[in-house]
């Protein structure tokens, strides 16, 4: 499981219910789930939790680093906990299911200088896509 409650607890953030709630059921390994689906199940936890609610809490994780925000062509944002392992994504182009995969090597060490453009490169972003075995 990822350890985003113990990361927001170090950052002193402060827990709320509702920030409980969401970083709860964030929590954990291959998770990626949209806001609506992030609603949900707080909603079965903390029935009074308001949709604004977690969306200003999603945005607040993203811009404290703790969560990334996938985004995949032509679907919702999904959010993502595990912020402090680099991967990258395998998502289906059929029903959307985002994975996350550790291919072996140096992404951005594979970059020649030549390719770079004299940009100072700090992060690379690889989605790969294809079918999952549901939808091939």
């Amino acid at each position: 499981m990822s350890d985003l409650l113990d990361r927001l607890r170090g950052r002193g953030w402060r827990l709320t219910s509702q920030r409980r709630v969401v970083a709860q059921v964030l929590d954990g390994d291959h998770v990626h789930l949209t806001a609506d689906e992030v609603h949900l199940r707080a909603a079965a936890h903390l029935p009074e939790i308001s949709r604004a609610t977690v969306y200003n809490t999603l945005g607040e994780l993203v811009a404290l680093g703790e969560v990334l925000e996938v985004s995949t062509v032509g679907r919702a944002k999904r959010y993502d906990p595990n912020a402090r392992r680099p991967h990258q994504h395998l998502v289906c182009s059929g029903c959307g299911t985002v994975r996350d995969v550790h291919p072996a090597g140096d992404a951005l060490g594979d970059l020649p200088e030549a390719e770079r453009f004299g940009f100072a490169v700090g992060s690379v972003e690889i989605t790969y896509r294809g079918l999952c075995p549901a939808c091939a």
